[in-house]
């Protein structure tokens, strides 16, 4: 029986975001690519992990005639780049469609922190999904960031990864108390983790504001666009089809299976995975009963100076802390300051974004100055109102996923090699839990409405220095 738990913190969610649409930010119409970090500063609606990945986009076409395949996986990020690969590797042919380009969704927009387990702690996992489903989600994805970091060594992914870990912040008592749970709640589980304090507190993250901090030695972070390129290619090289700007129009039952219909042609094969995760809006698409949608914002400086750059996060932590609506803090590998939140930043007058940002970095890094702020992005995040992710079977022969709530880019990793290993073995058993039935979340638009009008009204309230 699933039992729903109240957050620490209404909207405090992982800063690591699940899929987001590329449709809503992008370089259209920007300048090129060269001109980050040279020339006048204006801020810039861009992706910085597109701008800056090493990892160059797969070589694929769109899908013009009718195909067959043992596995049709429809959706080109991280989990469906991770099914494709575990399931090519294994020798079944499969085929990957993709709407638009890799990444053009959450995968390659997201902070990038490789991060350990869900969201909520241990025990409210244990809570929220039954003991063993509860204890097993714990496990395998308290394992995953060495699954992802396995994957990017065998592959040579150029994705800027550190694996030094990663630092949620107290930002005052109450966000320490909580930290405190946590710690003991994952040591008692034998995770790497230890809350770190004082002086050495302030030396790994830089500022003077936080109390405390909790370091997962087991986690890190990385360039999340390159990661997803570096994923697609890995697949194609060990025999997946996959086929760019070909979006499924429909996907209908037939004698062998099903069919995925795209504007120019089709793929029929015996079992389908649907990996669109926030990205589902197609109404044949049953994912998009299971999530409501949210977003998540970035700001990306120009690269800070050589002489201060060992005073924040020198060690390039991943970092986000305990506030009501969270901040998630990194830098890259060239020395930017990221700073990002809950919320849609898309549609917003750019003032109010540097607003933000410099209220943010004002509090926690008053030593920086005054920043140059670069670019900055939204993507959407899949939400679930118990905030644990949801893996069903719509249907006979067809798989699906949704529901990240912030953390993609190891939940989509492993859940697509559960999804192979299923797949060839008719065996759940490294899926993070048993697949379950589906649950549509009901009054979807009043979640989505009350979750983005409180990121909101808590930004107003730090840009009017009512709140920090």
């Amino acid at each position: 029986m699933y039992k729903l738990v109240k957050p620490q913190g209404y909207f405090g969610f992982s800063a690591t975001i699940g899929n987001c649409p590329g449709s809503l930010v992008g370089s259209h119409g920007q300048a090129p690519i060269s001109s980050f970090g040279k020339g006048p500063i204006f801020m810039e609606i861009r992706c910085l992990w597109e701008a800056t990945s090493r990892e160059s986009s797969i070589v694929s076409s769109t899908l013009d005639s009718q195909q067959d395949a043992d596995v049709c996986i429809i959706g080109g990020g991280i989990t469906g780049l991770s099914t494709a690969f575990h399931l090519a590797e294994q020798g079944v042919k499969v085929t990957l469609i993709e709407a638009k380009e890799i990444p053009s969704g959450g995968s390659g927009r997201s902070v990038g922190l490789v991060n350990a387990g869900l969201w909520i702690p241990p025990d409210d996992i244990v809570k929220t999904l039954g003991k063993e489903n509860g204890e097993r989600a714990n496990s395998i994805l308290g394992s995953a960031p060495g699954e992802v970091f396995n994957i990017i060594e065998a592959h040579n992914i150029e994705c800027d990864a550190t694996r030094t870990g990663t630092l949620h912040l107290a930002h005052n008592a109450k966000g320490a108390k909580e930290l405190t749970r946590r710690r003991d709640q994952l040591q008692n589980r034998g995770a790497p983790v230890e809350l770190i304090e004082g002086d050495d507190c302030q030396r790994l993250t830089g500022t003077e504001r936080i109390e405390g901090a909790l370091l997962d030695r087991r986690a890190g972070t990385l360039n999340p666009t390159a990661y997803t390129r570096g994923l697609a290619r890995a697949a194609q090289s060990a025999g997946a089809d996959i086929y760019t700007q070909s979006p499924v129009v429909r996907l209908e039952k037939c004698r062998d299976g099903w069919r995925a219909i795209t504007p120019k042609g089709s793929i029929t094969a015996q079992r389908v995975v649907l990996a669109t995760n926030a990205y589902t809006e197609d109404t044949w698409n049953q994912v998009r009963n299971n999530f409501f949608p949210g977003y998540f914002f970035q700001v990306a400086s120009r690269p800070l100076a050589e002489d201060i750059l060992p005073d924040i996060l020198p060690e390039r932590q991943g970092a986000w802390d305990t506030r009501t609506v969270l901040s998630s803090i990194r830098r890259d590998s060239e020395g930017r300051l990221i700073l990002g939140s809950l919320g849609r930043g898309d549609g917003k007058p750019l003032s109010y974004i540097k607003c933000w940002a410099n209220r943010v970095r004002e509090h926690y890094f008053p030593q920086l100055g005054e920043v140059e702020w670069e670019c900055t992005w939204t993507g959407r995040i899949a939400f679930t109102p118990d905030h644990t992710l949801r893996i069903f079977e719509p249907a006979p022969g067809i798989l699906a996923v949704t529901g990240y709530n912030g953390r993609g880019v190891t939940t989509g990793t492993v859940v697509g090699k559960g999804f192979a290993h299923y797949i060839i073995n008719s065996d759940d058993h490294f899926l993070p839990f048993k697949i379950q039935p589906s649950r549509p979340i009901s009054g979807k638009q009043l979640w989505k409405a009350a979750y983005e009008t409180g990121f909101s009204l808590y930004h107003a309230g730090q840009c009017l220095k009512i709140l920090i």
